[in-house]
Order: structure tokens, then C-alpha cells, then sequence
């Protein structure tokens, strides 16, 4: 297709370029511990998009303490879960770059398109650099560049403002509801990673699923809809 149809594509970080949700996992169950809360995999799947201080709200709310700490002492347990997470982080390299990945920025890049980042993750620039991406995206939108976290589009709409980029005519990609629906709201053409995202534009099970001649394939066809519409 003419990728002049198409101003840029935007990725999310885990669970789409990497997969970190264990890491988080380990890290929030730490902390849980801490505080004598049991949270396993399966609660782990509803924190996956979400922000670092939501994400402590809904664990203290499964066990039922979302009153018993003060908002400083809050924020000094979601600082510590992130100390936790650093330390895992310290085991990602770039074999940890999720299939198909690799040749999906290629390809992107070979059509001439930018490509950002958007990620609620304060930790994208590190895990960036770990993965020895640093340099491959033309912008990364993180949680310290937005007030607002996903499901708000404000982090993609951000994300095509720095690319010069129209919203309604680009592409983002994302493995969370939270994120699909931030791509929605924000008009952009979304690609979903999981075989519960209903919502997407078009959905893959799998990263190794992910091809660029279909992505833009569907894309068109999308355009085409909302142009007859």
C-alpha cells in the first residue's frame, strides 16, 4: 500500500517489544508480601497497562487496606516495588526482544515511517537501553511526560504531537485493554497482541504474528471504511 497514507506507528513497551509483566509481577508480590497481601499471576493480568500508583491502589484494595497508609507512605511503597523491579531488570538483554519484533521495526523503517514509543513504564529509557534499543525510536512517551495514564489517549496523542503525526492516520500497537482503549480514544488504528482484545482494529495472538504488509493491508481497509462513513 502507499505508506504516505500513514504518518507514524506507535508501539507500547511490555508486552509488545518485551516482556517485563513477570518482572512486575515478582516485584509487586514482594511488595504485597510486605504488607501481608497474597496477589498471584492471575491478579497480576489486571495491573498490565496500568500505572505504577493505580496499580498499588488495586492491590491494596485486594486486601482490603486501601485506607491503612497515608499517600506519602504510598508513594515510598511504590518507589520500593520499583527498586524490586530495577534489580530484575538487571537479567534483560536483547535476546529478551519479543519474536518478530525486530523485523517489524525493520520493515516499518524500511517504508520511511517514525515510529514512538508509549509507555506507562517510568523505566522504558532503561529497559530501552538493556534491550540496546535506545536508538530506535524517533520519540518515547513514558509516564514522567504525561499526567494522565492509559486508558486516557493522552500518552498516544502526545506521542503523535512529537512525531508530527495526525492520530487519524497512524497506527499503535498494544498487548492491554487499558491500552487498546487508549488507542481508540485517541482515533488511531489499533493492533491488539492477545486473544482477548476484542476491541482492536485488527488483533494478532502472538508478537510473531505481527506482520507489516497485513498491518498495513488492514489499516487501509480501515481508512477506506471511515472515508465511506
Amino acid at each position: 500500500m502507499d505508506e504516505k497514507l500513514i504518518d507514524a506507528v506507535i508501539f507500547d513497551l511490555d508486552g509488545v517489544i518485551t516482556d517485563t509483566a513477570h518482572y512486575h509481577f515478582l516485584a509487586w508480590r514482594e511488595l504485597a508480601r510486605e504488607v501481608d497481601i497474597d496477589i498471584d499471576e492471575v491478579f497480576n493480568e489486571r495491573l498490565k497497562g496500568v500505572s505504577r500508583m493505580a496499580s498499588l491502589e488495586l492491590i491494596l484494595q485486594e486486601g482490603n487496606r486501601q485506607n491503612d497508609f497515608t499517600l506519602r507512605e504510598k508513594e515510598t511503597m511504590a518507589e520500593k516495588k520499583n527498586q524490586h523491579y530495577c534489580q530484575f531488570l538487571k537479567h534483560l538483554t536483547p535476546q529478551d526482544i519479543l519474536p518478530g519484533i525486530v523485523e517489524l521495526i525493520t520493515a516499518i523503517k524500511s517504508a520511511g515511517l517514525p515510529i514512538g514509543l508509549a509507555s506507562v513504564s517510568r523505566n522504558a529509557s532503561t529497559v530501552l537501553k538493556a534491550l540496546q534499543l535506545e536508538d530506535t525510536f524517533d520519540y518515547v512517551v513514558d509516564a514522567s511526560k504525561v499526567k494522565k495514564s492509559k486508558p486516557d489517549p493522552e500518552i498516544f496523542l502526545t506521542a503523535c504531537k512529537q512525531l508530527s503525526a495526525d492520530p487519524k492516520r497512524s497506527i499503535g500497537i498494544e498487548d492491554a485493554s487499558a491500552g487498546i482503549d487508549s488507542i481508540k480514544a485517541s482515533d488511531m488504528f489499533a493492533v491488539g497482541v492477545g486473544n482477548t482484545l476484542f476491541k482492536s482494529d485488527y488483533r494478532v495472538d502472538a508478537t510473531n504474528e505481527l506482520n507489516w504488509e497485513v498491518i498495513s493491508a488492514e489499516y487501509k481497509k480501515w481508512i477506506e471504511i471511515k472515508s465511506v462513513r
